[in-house]
């Protein structure tokens, strides 16, 4: 190794690992800003402009876009030698750089035109250039790869593996800085973009996909998808949708709360004053679902709550933390997987459909919630209708909740027809249902539903409202002395 260009925004590690690359005897050329660090760490270096002839210009917009540098980046040994001796241009060895924090200032909301400042020309020009010549030039764009360096130097060079992994990783980072420009100027256009690049990391492949004929893989370093069992089994794809419907879901709730869900539906879901207390209420609602599905909590997981939970098959618990008790509790059952309930990541929902995809954000809401009938409902019928609701909202449609202030008492999900939704919810009952109050995801729309819920002992409903026959529902609701409130939002999960 006999020439490292570095050219970076982040100077972190720079200053050392340039004395490292001087100590082995490597000629460093440097642009401005990295000059300076390296000029102040007191490491001599080659300024990029004297070498090339051509001052920095335009604030710096233009540096390092010479042909004696991308000459020196694309030289191929053996077939470039001779034109590179005659017009005296140094083969470079090694690339460090890493780019303008485009994606950091998209997120301070800069004007547009001072946020294309930050739109780097140069960085990604020396990238490519250095990696599509992976064989003879080595690009290092992270620092966290510094050590990588200090190792080849001490070895002699870098290996093959190594620098098709850094330029797999160089590549990969221009694809995202073009994403990230490219999606922050089409979403200038309108909610959603007209155009939307995706790029997602920290792939590992999967047992299977859904069955174990299908192959599978998880991506993602935030949020759900990047949370890795604390023990267990490995992860498997219907493990990552079932956790993902259960966090969202618990996060509706601020008291103590337990949500079971099985095939991407809650099937038992409990607030109480314990979490073993809540955790026993919502299994209890459908042990039969339960068993062999996944437990979240929003508190933290002790021994006892460890302990009951071990009292039958499950799959997976997710909790935002647990003591060492609960953990040793938990290693008795060495395949259940436990994870930690990650913050929320946040961004659009995308999911799949032949030949493309379907894009989705939701933006703050405010739901109006009235009362349509001659009768209020009372204060532990309001209690049992906003908790009804909030499971509601993560059950598959067409979906019915039957509940009381505390827990679930019977799911009706994914069905064609909402009165059989409701039918199934009332079969499915362990608990008599007699002042019970019901959810539904959508409106009804005809009133045999609020029928079949009476009929059952629901004494209050909760609807978006909005069918044609929103009337003849109500009519029949203050007939059989129901309380019904509308919501005037809608809650469809596909």
């Amino acid at each position: 190794m006999k020439w490292a260009l570095l050219s970076v925004w982040d100077k972190t590690g720079l200053v050392e690992l340039t004395r490292g690359l001087r100590a082995h005897g490597v000629e460093i050329l440097a642009s401005g800003g990295t000059g300076k660090t390296l000029r102040g760490g007191g490491i001599d270096f080659l300024e990029i402009s004297e070498y090339t002839g051509c001052p920095e210009m335009m604030d710096g917009r233009v540096k390092t876009l010479h042909p004696k540098i991308h000459a020196g980046l694309l030289r191929r040994k053996g077939i470039d030698d001779e034109v590179m001796d005659s017009l005296g241009i140094h083969p470079i060895d090694l690339l460090v750089t890493n780019l303008y924090p485009f994606e950091r200032m998209a997120s301070q909301g800069l004007p547009l035109g001072d946020l294309m400042e930050f739109i780097d020309i140069g960085g990604p020009a020396m990238i490519r250039a250095a990696a599509k010549n992976y064989r003879h030039v080595a690009v290092v764009i992270d620092p966290v790869d510094y050590p990588l360096v200090t190792q080849a130097l001490e070895r002699g060079g870098f290996t093959g593996d190594e620098r098709l992994m850094l330029t797999k990783k160089a590549f990969a980072r221009t694809a995202a800085y073009d994403a990230a420009i490219s999606n922050h100027l089409h979403s200038l256009d309108g909610p959603l973009p007209p155009v939307y690049t995706i790029q997602v990391r920290n792939g590992r492949i999967l047992r299977y996909g859904e069955n174990p004929h299908q192959v599978g893989a998880v991506y993602g370093e935030a949020g759900i998808a990047g949370e890795k069992p604390l023990q267990g089994r490995e992860m498997s794809y219907n493990n990552y949708l079932d956790m993902d419907a259960a966090a969202g879901l618990l996060r509706e709730f601020d008291e103590i709360c337990s949500v079971c869900v099985k095939h991407n539906n809650p099937c038992g879901v409990a607030t109480g004053d314990g979490l073993r207390e809540a955790y026993i209420a919502a299994r209890e609602v459908d042990p039969d679902s339960s068993y062999g599905g996944i437990v979240a909590l929003n508190r933290e997981v002790d021994a006892d709550t460890a302990v009951e939970i071990c009292r039958t098959f499950i799959e997976l618990v997710i909790a935002p933390s647990y003591t060492a008790d609960a953990l040793e509790t938990f290693r008795e059952k060495e395949k259940m997987r436990v994870l930690s309930l990650p913050e929320p990541a946040g961004g659009f929902s995308i999911r799949s459909i032949d030949g493309g995809l379907l894009l989705q954000k939701t933006p703050p809401f405010k739901e109006h919630w009235q009362v349509v009938t001659e009768r209020d409902p009372t204060a532990p019928e309001l209690q049992a209708l906003m908790l009804a609701w909030k499971v509601c909202k993560y059950a598959r449609s067409n979906a019915i909740v039957f509940a009381d202030s505390a827990r679930t008492l019977g799911i009706g999900a994914g069905q064609t027809s909402r009165v059989d939704a409701a039918r199934i919810a009332i079969m499915k009952a362990r608990f008599p249902l007699a002042g019970s109050a019901v959810a539904s995801d959508a409106f009804l729309p005809f009133p045999d539903t609020l029928e079949e819920a009476a009929r059952a002992g629901a004494t209050a409903l909760v609807q978006p409202g909005g069918s044609i026959r929103d009337r003849e529902v109500i009519e029949a609701a203050n007939r059989l002395d129901m309380a019904m409130i509308f919501t005037g939002v809608r809650h469809f999960r596909h």
